[in-house]
């Protein structure tokens, strides 16, 4: 008979066995990466607040339930309608820094992580600007620090966006540091630092043309950085690792089976009508029977499906990538810039950004640029096109930059008729979260009449 062996267990040992893996005080700030990518891609750039802005901007019209009161603008101010994107774009925030406090050069756990550091630098700068745009003033510099500040103040969308820049500027920096770890999950760049750095200065570029109403060098300084941002469709940030499981599926395709509440926008299908646009058609839009039918935005009617068309986009794109930002986006935002300039150059960039939104598609571009944009092109319309062009090129997952877009440029023209009669929503209302515990600090703001800072 074998004797029963004793095995002591260690104070250390145990102590290891109770740890708790997932959480965040203690995990490599590497291993913190690929969950705030995720939660970037699916949460922020690719749920409600894309959703609403699809039907605000009239890519998609709402024809089922509160997308259906978002076309009639119905509800539109109450404070429990986007509670959940605030809490959520917060807490991936709160993510960011966190990796960002754990390689501080000074205080931090990893000192020498530099790579994740930048590129955590780089998804707060981008989350804080989807969160400033929709929302205009938010809690920033007193933000994020838990029991210490309950009751954050709320920072100009002035000053925000000087700490985008200035979080960008620096991401560029550690991105571009020798370093002992480099992320092994990097869902968007499998840990590439110059892709990383590529983004940076895109996102550098999309943010200053943002400021094109309060800034007179707006356009400079975007096309001060586009040289060093994006030189591919390669190059593009883009979250490409949904699965065709249930659990992992792009959160717009998730959307259309369970719920239906979107159909194609009559707006948007009439600007690629008149354009004979009809092979990107062919890859936006489903038929009904063998036509496209377009549901007109504020009027349709009230269905889930069987109506109207749908964005065949996203019928067909249960593992379709999210954009973050895409490289035509970046051509356009150099043509637009171009123009603004005086630069002469401008129409071959349009001309690029065109092309590049083809093959985005997966559509052939054939005589379209010369046949239907070049026309189009005449003195004084020129932005009208570069816009309006750049308008068809973001249907349906951009619909957020088309948003933005929109209400800085106020291009091109909007048809839902309740536009007039309520008004065009101009921002999102405030979470009832801070409506409710911090109603000291809370702007009082209209969703139709008050306007962010940037777009006025």
């Amino acid at each position: 008979m074998l004797p029963f062996l004793f095995v002591a267990c260690s104070e250390k040992v145990m102590d290891d066995i109770n740890k708790d893996v997932n959480d965040a005080a203690t995990m490599p700030a590497s291993n913190m990466l690929p969950d705030v990518e995720l939660r970037t891609a699916f949460e922020t750039t690719g749920t409600d607040i894309a959703w609403y802005a699809t039907v605000y901007i009239e890519h998609d019209a709402g024809t089922w339930a509160q997308s259906a009161d978002a076309d009639k603008r119905l509800s539109q101010e109450s404070s429990s309608l986007f509670d959940n994107n605030w809490n959520s774009v917060y807490s991936v925030m709160m993510a960011c820094n966190t990796i960002i406090n754990k390689t501080d050069p000074a205080t931090g756990s990893e000192p020498d992580n530099f790579w994740a550091r930048g590129i955590a630098q780089v998804l707060l700068a981008y989350n804080l600007a989807v969160t400033t745009d929709m929302w205009g003033d938010v809690p920033w510099t007193e933000a994020m620090k838990g029991a210490e500040s309950m009751r954050p103040k709320y920072d100009t969308q002035e000053s925000i966006y000087v700490a985008i820049q200035a979080l960008l500027d620096d991401a560029v920096v550690n991105l571009g540091k020798t370093t002992l770890s480099v992320p092994n999950f990097d869902y968007i760049y499998a840990g590439k630092q110059d892709k990383w750095i590529k983004a940076a200065y895109s996102l550098k570029a999309r943010y200053a043309l943002r400021l094109i109403n309060k800034d007179n060098n707006a356009a400079a300084n975007a096309l001060a950085n586009i040289p060093k941002g994006f030189t591919s469709a390669a190059d593009a940030m883009i979250f490409n690792k949904f699965t065709s499981a249930a659990t992992g599926q792009n959160p717009w395709y998730q959307f259309m089976i369970d719920r239906s509440h979107l159909s194609s926008s009559a707006t948007l299908f009439n600007y690629m009508a008149e354009r004979n646009d009809t092979n990107r058609m062919a890859k936006y839009f489903t038929k009904i029977g063998n036509a496209y039918k377009p549901a007109p935005s504020g009027t349709a009617e009230e269905t889930q499906g069987g109506v109207y068309s749908v964005s065949a986009v996203t019928a067909n794109g249960a593992t379709a990538p999210i954009p973050l930002m895409s490289y035509h986006e970046l051509k356009f935002i150099e043509a637009e810039a171009k123009f603004r300039t005086g630069d002469a150059t401008w129409k071959a960039a349009l001309q690029a950004a065109v092309e590049a939104s083809f093959t985005y598609a997966g559509a052939t571009i054939g005589t379209y640029f010369a046949n239907q944009v070049e026309p189009r092109l005449t003195a004084g319309n020129e932005l009208n096109e570069i816009l309006t062009q750049k308008y068809i090129a973001f249907y349906e997952y951009e619909a957020i930059e088309s948003y933005n877009d929109y209400r800085r440029t106020g291009i091109p023209t909007m048809n839902n008729p309740n536009n007039a009669t309520t008004g065009f929503v101009n921002r999102f209302p405030y979470a009832l979260s801070e409506v409710s515990n911090n109603a000291a600090n809370v702007p009082a703001i209209s969703v139709y009449t008050d306007k962010v800072w940037w777009a006025k």
